[in-house]
């Protein structure tokens, strides 16, 4: 392996995650990245002294192996947060999640998501297996919850009817609360955190892009501004969009796979056929500056209704005092 030729696509950070395991292994690569600056969607921007992400970027880590990464990498410029997050709907702000903070909803809401849920757990324990999304929702929260919050949010968020989505992603994604922690939550303005991000990490100093850009400060051969136009898999071959062309013994694609089918020369034809079936979203950000103090202290909000086109406000602010000008906020 350390005698052959390994050429990434892609800066990201899977990208310079790859590159920087390789090279901690002694085992030599090359990035090419078509953007001017590492990171890809992790990327920051700063503006009249407001940091802004590219999108909502907050890190939450599942194994330890990770964060022990990032805390190295970013050593004192890593910040441990209590999540605050809220969702506003029905004309008032209540605690997220929505199945475990019915208190101060219209009563006919809670009786409806209550007796919903107690009727779940009478039916027992479901089975994942060949559920939709739409099934899982009902199955597991009832018929109120589903339809006062987790049908419309999804529906926003994914911008597909959950019936039209599987549900074998869901592990620790959505908190599933007891039946016990339901009805406290209903009748007491509960504190309790529940879900994978309830405590998160970002940057003290800079954006989010502080991550890839400390990975990359350890990474030889970075090559940005250097968009692939054709990758030949019979020569072993890419060619740039400058001309250049790099042979490769092993090549590792981070590039979106809906673009590869017009990048692989020579793709069979089902296999186009296949890649163009593919779907994705794609998110529109928009960041505001803001003059005045926040006192709220939230990092998010969530929009399920309808009214609104939007379905999710951060506070970058909140994230890191040092994102913002003094005595200003932002929103994203």
């Amino acid at each position: 392996m350390a005698n052959k030729k390994i050429i990434i696509l892609g800066a990201g950070l899977a990208g310079l995650s790859a590159a920087w395991h390789l090279q901690k292994k002694g085992i030599n690569c090359q990035v090419f990245e078509k953007e001017a600056e590492v990171g890809g969607l992790c990327r920051s921007k700063n503006i009249d002294g407001f940091t802004f992400d590219y999108d909502g970027h907050l890190l939450h880590f599942k194994h330890r192996y990770t964060f022990n990464l990032v805390n190295n990498l970013l050593g004192n410029n890593l910040t441990e947060h209590k999540r605050s997050a809220w969702i506003y709907a029905y004309g008032q702000y209540s605690r997220y999640p929505f199945q475990a903070n019915l208190y101060g909803l219209p009563s006919e809401l809670i009786k409806e998501c209550l007796l919903g849920f107690i009727q779940t757990t009478k039916d027992g324990k479901i089975k994942k297996k060949n559920l939709t999304f739409l099934d899982w929702i009902n199955k597991t929260f009832g018929e109120g919850i589903a339809r006062y919050f987790m049908v419309p949010y999804n529906t926003k968020f994914w911008t597909l009817p959950p019936k039209d989505l599987t549900c074998g992603w869901l592990d620790s994604f959505i908190p599933v609360p007891s039946l016990s922690e339901v009805i406290e939550g209903a009748v007491n303005d509960c504190q309790r955190q529940f879900g994978y991000n309830a405590q998160f990490w970002y940057p003290k100093n800079g954006g989010i892009n502080q991550v890839p850009l400390s990975l990359a400060r350890q990474i030889k051969n970075i090559y940005t501004n250097s968009q692939v136009r054709e990758i030949n898999l019979k020569k072993k071959e890419i060619k740039m969009a400058s001309g250049d062309k790099e042979d490769f013994d092993f090549l590792i694609s981070t590039i979106p796979l809906p673009d590869l089918p017009n990048l692989i020369k020579g793709v069979p034809r089902y296999i186009y056929n296949l890649l163009k079936k593919l779907k994705w979203n794609t998110i529109f950000n928009l960041n505001l500056g803001i003059e005045g103090k926040d006192s709220l202290k939230r990092h998010w909000v969530y929009f399920p209704g309808k009214d609104t086109c939007f379905f999710r406000v951060g506070f970058p602010h909140n994230f890191s005092s040092n994102a913002v000008p003094a005595n200003k906020r932002a929103f994203t």
